[in-house]
């Protein structure tokens, strides 16, 4: 049963119509952000007096430090993610704050945003938009943005949870054999028939396209590295709807520029949305500005899942999505 006063809510960010309504309806909104810019910590802070939760997104800088300095009534903070690299879940521990995500509801649509690069670097999409938009196409010619047909190939997938397996099951539209290197080989009704390698070295080894979809972390930081991509085939695809982290932007970008990665496809960066500069110089990459969950349906659904959590919170009962 919802209580009678309306709890205090930070909205460090412009959600969704429906999600704001409801927000609005349910919270007591506390002064809102129509820049739309992440908030500088001291911002976050001035902005979060008398709050007793937080409704943020994937990049607010939610530190140690910050939650350190939380009024001392916030009790929880719901992230319009599935990510959590943007909040330190000790130090909300620690101050007793409770912390809640949005899994399950975006797979769909960042596995979609996945297949929409693997096509649009490999079959070169940007460049010939680009072509098109400055009046250079002089029509068609033979050999004219030659790229990769993707039908048929070996795709390898690192980090095979809920977007991993989606992708593969799209992939498979495509005639594409899968393969996956995860830290723990699925069930083989989950496998589906892809291929597991308990060594990413001979997954590397063995595809044409790589994929990378695993949720980041320390331990994968900078995991596609100078020696990892060293093992790929010469002309390969690399994507990434992961997490930017898991590149090492200077080894990518130089393959990129030898040939050694014939194209990539890019919809996450490390330190968003400040990309290596280097990646502007490759015409073989195609970037997206961080695209992966962006349809009406799947915001919508992240903002629910986070309102959900914080429901639950102020009821009394444990939020279904609680991650600290």
């Amino acid at each position: 049963m919802r209580p009678a006063r309306k709890p205090a809510l930070l909205l460090t960010r412009v959600f969704p119509r429906d999600v704001m309504a409801r927000a609005r309806r349910d919270y007591a909104v506390l002064a809102e952000n129509p820049e739309d810019t992440v908030l500088a910590a001291d911002e976050l802070l001035r902005r979060a007096e008398g709050a007793e939760a937080i409704l943020c997104a994937a990049g607010d800088p939610l530190h140690a430090e910050t939650i350190a300095r939380l009024p001392g009534g916030v009790r929880a903070i719901a992230t319009f993610s599935v990510g959590l690299d943007h909040i330190d879940l000790a130090a909300a521990k620690a101050r007793g704050i409770v912390v809640t995500n949005t899994p399950d509801v975006l797979t769909d649509a960042t596995a979609e945003t996945t297949m929409l690069l693997i096509l649009a670097a490999a079959r070169r999409a940007g460049e010939g938009e680009r072509l098109v938009r400055s009046w250079r196409w002089r029509g068609w010619a033979p050999t004219q943005l030659l790229g990769m047909q993707v039908s048929g190939k070996r795709l390898g997938i690192l980090g095979m949870g809920r977007i991993g397996r989606a992708v593969a099951r799209m992939a498979r539209g495509f005639l594409m054999e899968v393969h996956y290197h995860n830290r723990n080989r699925l069930e083989p009704a989950l496998e589906e028939g892809a291929t597991y390698h308990s060594d990413p070295a001979s997954m590397l080894t063995a595809i044409d396209i790589l994929a990378l979809t695993a949720p980041g972390g320390e331990s994968l930081r900078g995991w596609l590295n100078a020696e990892r991509i060293a093992l790929l085939r010469n002309g390969a695809v690399v994507v990434n709807t992961g997490r930017g982290s898991l590149v090492d932007d200077a080894a990518l970008i130089a393959a990129l520029k030898t040939g050694h990665v014939a194209f990539a496809g890019l919809d996450v960066y490390e330190n968003e949305p400040r990309l290596h500069p280097g990646y502007l110089e490759c015409e073989n990459a195609f970037l997206l500005p961080h695209l992966g969950s962006s349809t009406v349906e799947t915001r919508n659904a992240m903002g629910f899942r986070a309102l959900d959590n914080l429901d639950a919170v102020f009821a009394g009962r444990e939020p279904p999505d609680r991650v600290a």
